[in-house]
């Protein structure tokens, strides 16, 4: 059942079962509050066994462009358009987000970014990456890397 993420009462339904719940579902409240402010867009989520074709998508890409299979379990995972992006996001159990922006229009803005949520542990198939650290009054210190695609998808 898709459930719209609230920014201003931050909820870790969905998310129970990660050993970083809170962090995660304030890094989830910031991807919120972000596309509520920028594009008025309602950051809807599903649990991931719900909507497969998005984390299929996600997963194929990752392992097309650079072989990463990721080790943990998808728990959330939304998939919109915006302002002529592709956006996928899929949140998963070690309190690691993923998002697809996808330009539309050939040409366009392509890539991959990594969130990790506060506490976690950067996941082995990540290691490669170096991690920018930003704060969020929301998640508290976020961690993200991205590279960009390069492939047709």
């Amino acid at each position: 059942m898709p459930y719209v993420v609230d920014f201003q009462n931050v909820s870790t339904v969905g998310l129970e079962t990660s050993p970083v719940a809170e962090a995660l579902a304030g890094l989830r409240a910031n991807e919120a509050r972000y596309y509520r402010n920028k594009y008025d867009h309602a950051f809807t989520v599903s649990p991931a066994g719900e909507v497969p074709e998005v984390v299929d998508r996600v997963s194929r890409i990752l392992q097309t462009e650079r072989g990463i299979v990721i080790g943990s379990r998808p728990l959330e995972a939304t998939g919109f358009e915006v302002d002529g992006l592709r956006m996928d996001y899929v949140f998963y159990e070690s309190g690691l987000s993923i998002n697809v922006m996808y330009s539309i229009e050939d040409g366009g803005k392509r890539a991959v970014g990594f969130k990790l949520s506060d506490g976690m542990e950067v996941p082995e198939e990540l290691a490669a990456f170096k991690f920018a650290r930003q704060k969020s009054k929301l998640a508290g210190v976020i961690r993200g890397s991205y590279f960009v695609i390069k492939g047709e998808y």
